[in-house]
């Protein structure tokens, strides 16, 4: 989940990408760096930063359910382990506590056109996931007013195997282009365990600062998964290095390879006015 800054960087030199904000504090996430797949241009083309934000150490993206009105006030879905209280502890959930982190709002483009705050965090954990959301101060029809910027659409269904998909890092202002290879029992790393993780084919493979990246379903436009992790250095279950453990218990390390927790299941947690409800029916999120 967390690769020191100085590793991102050689990466992104070896690969020819731009150079690091010179602010940017450390990153967290995952591997070097690979082009982006060549064998899918339509993913490129339909596929943009608009809407996509840039955390101080993550990336993220304004989101909103399928039925999230104009007059909500926003949400910012990223990582747990991006949280600036740093990283919850296994079984621990972080709802409501106020935060007035700020995002950087993206363009198409990928360029910066403002300055979106928090007031709260609305849901934390990683526990069977790796999420965090944040409620913003200004309602979608407040960002569509001043930058013109729609919120992406959590889809809300379950990711199918070999689709197309487009990982878009806010931090790094750069596009990962693949597939869903299949779908992960469990994926351990350390001490967290999260459930029916999303493993993508090889060619996205993420870098520190991609952590919170939305993972977007290039035929529907929406958001199937939030970036999260992948094994550096082909250890088995530890921190950078995680594992795959199927219904059997038996272990599988894939050194090199990148996953996500998917979010359909997020969209039942979410009432009216955008207020996170632990209790709603379908929600299966852990609770406090």
């Amino acid at each position: 989940m967390k690769k020191p800054l100085a590793g991102a960087l050689l990466a992104l030199l070896l690969t020819g990408a731009a150079a690091v904000p010179a602010a940017a504090s450390a990153p967290r996430e995952t591997v070097a760096q690979a082009p982006v797949a060549a064998a899918q241009p339509q993913a490129v083309a339909a596929v943009d930063f608009a809407g996509t934000v840039a955390l101080s150490n993550c990336s993220g993206s304004v989101v909103r359910t399928p039925s999230s009105l104009p007059s909500d006030p926003a949400l910012v879905l990223s990582n747990g382990h991006c949280l600036e209280t740093g990283m919850p502890t296994a079984g621990q959930v972080i709802k409501d506590r106020r935060s007035s982190r700020s995002f950087t709002l993206l363009n198409s483009a990928g360029t910066g056109v403002g300055t979106l705050r928090a007031s709260k965090i609305a849901y934390g954990t990683m526990t069977d996931t790796d999420i965090s959301i944040y409620q913003l101060t200004k309602t979608y029809a407040q960002i569509q007013s001043t930058y013109g910027i729609s919120a992406l659409t959590l889809n809300d269904a379950h990711p199918t195997q070999g689709s197309s998909i487009s990982v878009v890092s806010g931090y790094w202002k750069r596009i990962y282009n693949c597939n869903v290879d299949g779908f992960v029992y469990r994926l351990k790393e350390g001490g967290w365990t999260w459930k029916d993780s999303v493993r993508y084919t090889s060619s996205c493979n993420t870098i520190g600062g991609t952590s919170g990246s939305p993972v977007i379903d290039t035929a529907t436009g929406k958001v199937v998964a939030v970036n999260n992790t992948g094994n550096e250095s082909g250890e088995s279950c530890t921190v950078n290095n995680p594992c795959e453990v199927d219904e059997n218990g038996t272990v599988t390390v894939r050194q090199g390879i990148n996953y996500a927790q998917e979010t359909y299941t997020i969209v039942p947690c979410i009432g009216p006015g955008n207020v996170i409800d632990l209790n709603r029916a379908g929600c299966a999120l852990p609770k406090p």
